[in-house]
């Protein structure tokens, strides 16, 4: 399974060649991942080895999301979350600092979503720190609403949900 490209974007599989950008992605990240240590290398590797067991596990995973000439983007795609003890199929999107605001988080999550439906997902979520008003907005944009709070991965989170069609 592999998102359509859209106009601007293009996906494909994180392989450990994309380590360095794996790790500055992770470092943009860590404000908004609460109280933990700074990412590490090795955390990058940890990172990309997950992407391989979800796609391993379930045929998706996050994808390495790159403009249509070759530049890093970011990731974006599905991965399993549990929520509380029940598991969910979460669409995900983390980019670099210098590609936010550019619409491409939108982009590359519609892409995603649809590539979700086309295969089966039924319902799909979105775990949001509340604060994080940026990646609110693009889960509205996807069509989401949120369906509670619950607390994940050490702190609380809304939970944009949406149901979705086979295409």
């Amino acid at each position: 399974m592999l998102p359509e490209p859209t106009a601007r974007l293009r996906f494909r599989h994180m392989t450990r060649s994309d380590l360095d950008d794996v790790l500055a992605l992770l470092v943009a990240f860590d404000p908004m991942r609460g109280d933990r240590p700074p990412s590490t290398r090795d955390d990058a590797v940890r990172w990309i080895e997950w992407q391989e067991r979800n796609h391993a596990e379930h045929d998706f995973g996050l994808w390495v999301v790159e403009t249509h000439d070759g530049a890093f983007v970011g990731d974006c795609g599905l991965t399993v979350q549990d929520v509380e003890g029940v598991p969910h199929v979460e669409v995900g999107y983390h980019l670099l600092p210098a590609m936010r605001s550019h619409g491409y988080a939108t982009e590359a999550a519609r892409s995603v979503r649809d590539c979700a439906a086309a295969h089966g997902v039924d319902h799909l979520v979105a775990l949001i720190r509340p604060d994080n008003a940026p990646s609110q907005a693009v889960a509205r944009r996807l069509g989401m609403e949120v369906e509670r709070t619950a607390h994940v991965h050490g702190g609380d989170a809304w939970v944009f949900g949406m149901r979705l069609q086979r295409s």
